[in-house]
């Protein structure tokens, strides 16, 4: 009799172990951003615009709950090979879906350049000489100027352009359509980040501002700009001194290290 209850404590305990160590484990995973799972890495730096090859692709180990829907998988590793990087990607980095787009000389469906997670967007623009330049691949700041004020307001930064009118491929490739200035840009959007658009196309007019595609920054909560920061010179210099601080920062720190 003894020995039974014997038996059963002890196999009590080892159950009460197991489990406290599957306890542990799980705490020590979900701590740690939970189980891994493969991501794809650039094992040398990307140039933009050069298609991605097998052997600039390596993998890594990633907590899930730091992955999102726009990173790389590496089941999804034959969906990129032969696309071509839409800004320079550095060596180590994890992949995303904003690095890459299927930019060859002919036009792709535009159902295909969308990156999953995400939606091909149209937004009117004002007509403006500079959107001749703009093509699919590049990044772009969208403004709006909309209200009863009329402020300006940023409402999305880096944003994707994946066509340009009715055009889906990178550069202007001869077409006779290229040099034309377009009215409608078609940009890789959120679900939510689309609502806001379509909102202030009915408000206001859009304007797109092109940024360098390897500028990744992005300003937290820009400030509106009212009309009355054109007539009132002290909205105004506010406005204007980072630009001259930026400016005058260069020279300044080139005659302090002269000096030392």
């Amino acid at each position: 009799m003894k020995s039974r209850a014997l038996f059963i404590g002890l196999v009590s305990g080892l159950v009460a172990v197991a489990l406290l160590l599957l306890y542990l484990r799980r705490v020590e995973q979900e701590a740690s951003g939970g189980r891994t799972v493969q991501a794809l890495v650039a094992l040398e730096t990307i140039p933009r615009g050069k298609p991605i090859t097998e052997a600039m692709l390596g993998t890594r180990d990633l907590p899930v709950a730091y992955v999102d829907d726009r990173v790389l998988r590496v089941t999804e590793k034959d969906k990129i090979l032969g696309l071509r990087a839409t800004s320079a990607i550095p060596i180590q980095q994890s992949l995303v879906w904003n690095d890459v787009m299927a930019v060859k000389d002919d036009q792709r469906a535009l159902s295909a350049l969308v990156q999953p997670g995400n939606r091909a967007t149209p937004i009117r623009v004002q007509i403006t000489d500079v959107l001749t330049l703009v093509h699919p691949g590049d990044f772009i700041d969208v403004l709006c100027v909309c209200g009863e004020a009329r402020e300006s307001t940023v409402l999305l930064q880096r944003v994707l352009v994946l066509a340009t009118g009715t055009d889906t491929s990178s550069g202007t490739n001869g077409k006779e359509g290229a040099s034309q200035r377009a009215t409608v840009l078609t940009v890789s959007a959120s679900l939510q980040e689309s609502q806001l658009l379509a909102v202030a196309m009915e408000k206001g007019k859009l304007s797109a501002i092109v940024r360098n595609p390897s500028d990744q920054r992005v300003t937290e909560a820009p400030a509106d700009i009212s009309p009355a920061a054109l007539t009132d010179a002290t909205r105004r210099q506010a406005i204007q001194s980072p630009r001259r601080k930026a400016t005058q920062t260069g020279p300044i720190e080139l005659k302090e290290e002269r000096r030392r």
